[in-house]
């Protein structure tokens, strides 16, 4: 990561998997995707130079395919914008393209709640943690971007198995999979599908990382 995340920068991702695409010692926050979760561990955290969301995303526009990289030039209802001046820096440096994102408290899992939400918003793609992110930007004063790849397209269903694949601390739980799958084991071809999906959206973070610029505020 050429000078980012440097002192100063705190990184905020929704599961271990995307926390481990970070070189050792990047100061993060990891959300187990829940928003309310991250809303108090922001509140806990001494006052960071900047705020960096970053991890997977789901579609809302069907022209987009998994392993798409996007940063954020803003969050749908979000009370503050990403600073432009990095997100446009971090799409020059990595290719990433420039959208409108949507981020929400409850998982968006069909196809239906994906084209409501697209209709509503106008987003490109969806997730997470950003609102929570700039919520605590705003409050703290300090600026904020958002990478983000996409894993699931948008006429894509996430099984209700994924919805228990991690535990209170963002980690995969294996057992609660298996527990869910048991229940509805219909759902284990969908689940196959969204894991390569996964896959392939931390390949495509991965591969952007390195390039990633730390925000103006840092540079030295």
């Amino acid at each position: 990561m050429s000078g980012a995340p440097g002192p100063g920068l705190l990184c905020i991702v929704g599961f271990t998997a995307e926390a481990a695409l970070l070189p050792p010692g990047v100061p993060v926050v990891i959300s187990a995707a829940d928003p309310a979760r991250l809303d108090a561990l922001l509140a806990a955290v001494p006052r960071p130079a900047a705020m960096l969301s970053l991890g997977l995303a789901g579609a809302l526009d069907p022209g987009l395919t998994p392993g798409t990289v996007l940063v954020a030039d803003g969050i749908a209802g979000a009370e503050a914008r990403p600073d432009p001046a990095w997100s446009a820096a971090i799409a020059a440096a990595t290719g990433a393209r420039p959208a409108l994102l949507a981020a929400v408290d409850a998982l968006c899992a069909t196809p239906a709640a994906k084209a409501a939400l697209r209709a509503a918003t106008g987003a490109a793609a969806v997730e997470m943690e950003s609102h929570v992110v700039a919520r605590h930007a705003a409050r703290l004063g300090v600026p904020y971007a958002v990478l983000r790849a996409v894993a699931d397209g948008a006429t894509e269903g996430i099984p209700p198995a994924a919805a228990a694949a991690l535990d209170a601390e963002g980690r995969p739980a294996l057992g609660r999979v298996l527990a869910a799958l048991l229940r509805r084991p219909r759902d284990v071809p969908a689940l196959i599908r969204l894991a390569r999906r996964s896959r392939t959206g931390l390949s495509a973070l991965a591969a952007a990382l390195p390039r990633l610029p730390p925000p103006p505020q840092l540079r030295g």
